[in-house]
């Protein structure tokens, strides 16, 4: 490894990042500025504009004339999905590109960051086409009454996205937005704000209309607030922390908003004796340190069936110690760096904590050779108590737990004991067992044999403290539209007679 290898920058990097409202790059209303960091060296690399309240009015306000005035919600849904289908196409022949940008911003290994920007296509092409299939209900009383179901945009939709995969996130929600004829204002998260500078253009680029999509960065407690508060934002979508989602929810509530969250995660991935113990190791090792552990759905709490316990820890411990640790650009890393040192600073106090809560058996530091920039070695700590901190805290970072269970009732007793309910995966080759688990795991999303592999018409969401709503396949169309009842009477007019004497 050269001394430079760390050193690697994309070429063309902006001067600093705008705002991009009513189809203009603004700076703040006050000049307002925040540092972003590259999170292989911590420095400064770029300043982004820094939102407000007068910047989110601003970009309210021309979300709402597009709304109100401008052509995208009357368009056809065959017209609005030509706009779509051409966003993916740009997205996808801009891959290389976006991965590159992603990476560097985001400490993400550069071919998972590849994967995320062809999954944003996806995204946009999948919904392309739903709302052309889309069907509506219509019911029918011969020679009474037709029922039917008009389906309406609701307005200026507010999305708030995180900093992990953040560009592919907000496709997530900008795709079922847009095609169902919103228009929108997105606040991304602001230790990530580069890629999503690039919607302006590819949208502008596929001939969607001026005012219809509208960004503001900034801070969460000044932009996100404010776009919250707004009167005049009928919807929110917000992914992110727990805290955070239940602040928005008393926000919101004065407005009677439509709101969507998906929230914080600590899912168990739940291995009995009698699982493929090789592919229960593999997709385990993948599901908490792919995407550098920075992933809600992460399987951070592996319970473990005592039978097999002591192997599956010698096991999983000694692969952990083969994920190889590299810089972003590198295509042969597999872990990268932590998107901020703020965050670098979180999951290593978690690190500290586990030393005195579990067994040590893989990492527990910053890895060899890497002296500076968000490191952390693969971390995994058996023996973990279920009331132990690093069991029922989101770590959020390549750090995992391992516990190990009996029976099925105390298995499933684990599963259940955290405040979260995002996502469980379960390894038994047990079929009745496999349905039965998953029907009683409080989580929104279940993974039998399988590593987080998701069908983008299947719902998307958590109970408990893992989020509000769904969102994903027709979900996504219902969040972001009305459906509004017409009644018509085809016969006699069936009303009770009032003041007839």
């Amino acid at each position: 490894m050269t001394d430079n290898a760390h050193a690697h920058v994309p070429a063309d990097l902006p001067d600093r990042i705008q705002h991009y409202i009513d189809g203009r790059f603004v700076d703040s209303v006050d000049g307002d500025t925040f540092d972003v960091l590259d999170p292989v060296t911590n420095e400064v690399y770029v300043q982004a504009a820094a939102g407000k309240k007068a910047d989110i009015d601003k970009a309210v306000a021309a979300a709402a004339r597009a709304f109100a005035d401008g052509p995208w919600p009357r368009m056809l849904p065959r017209e609005r999905s030509r706009v779509l289908h051409r966003i993916a196409d740009i997205v996808e022949s801009r891959d290389a590109r976006l991965a590159e940008l992603e990476s560097y911003d985001s400490g993400l290994p550069i071919t998972q960051a590849l994967g995320q920007a062809r999954r944003a296509a996806e995204n946009f092409r999948f919904f392309a086409d739903l709302i052309v299939a889309q069907a509506d209900d219509t019911f029918k009383v011969p020679g009474r009454q037709i029922n039917y179901v008009n389906r309406k945009p609701i307005g200026v939709a507010g999305l708030i996205t995180p900093w992990n995969t953040p560009f592919m996130l907000e496709s997530w929600k900008l795709g079922p937005a847009l095609a169902t004829g919103n228009t929108v204002v997105l606040k991304p998260a602001e230790f990530t704000p580069l890629s999503a500078s690039l919607w302006a253009g590819i949208f502008e680029e596929a001939g969607l209309p001026q005012g219809v999509f509208n960004l503001v960065n900034g801070l969460g407690e000044d932009a996100g607030d404010a776009l919250v508060k707004h009167p005049d934002v009928p919807l929110i979508s917000f992914t992110g922390e727990s805290r955070t989602g239940q602040i928005i929810f008393g926000n919101a509530a004065p407005f009677l908003k439509g709101l969507s969250m998906e929230l914080g995660g600590k899912s168990p991935a739940v291995v009995f004796a009698d699982a493929d113990l090789d592919a229960a190791i593999d997709a385990t090792i993948f599901g908490v340190f792919s995407l550098n552990g920075e992933r809600c759905t992460a399987g951070s709490r592996i319970l473990v069936q005592r039978e097999v316990y002591d192997e599956f820890v010698e096991k999983y411990a000694a692969q952990a110690k083969r994920v190889t640790v590299g810089y972003p650009h590198d295509p042969a890393t597999e872990v990268g760096a932590l998107v901020h040192p703020e965050h670098y600073e979180k999951v290593m106090s978690y690190v500290e904590i586990g030393k005195g809560e579990g067994r040590l058996v893989a990492g527990g530091g910053r890895p060899e050779g890497f002296e500076v920039g968000n490191f952390v070695a693969p971390t995994v700590f058996a023996d973990v108590s279920p009331d132990a901190r690093i069991f029922q805290e989101e770590i959020f970072g390549p750090v995992v737990a391992i516990t190990p269970f009996d029976t099925d009732e105390e298995a499933l007793a684990l599963a259940n004991n955290t405040k979260y309910g995002l996502a469980a995966y379960i390894w038994t080759n047990d079929l009745k067992r496999a349905h039965n688990f998953a029907q009683a795991v409080e989580a929104g999303m279940v993974w039998l044999n399988s590593n987080n592999v998701r069908d983008l018409r299947t719902p998307f969401g958590g109970v408990k403290a893992s989020g509000l709503g769904h969102e994903g396949g027709y979900r996504s169309i219902d969040f972001y539209t009305d459906q509004q009842a017409v009644h018509i009477t085809l016969g006699k007019v069936h009303n009770p007679t009032f003041g007839k004497n």
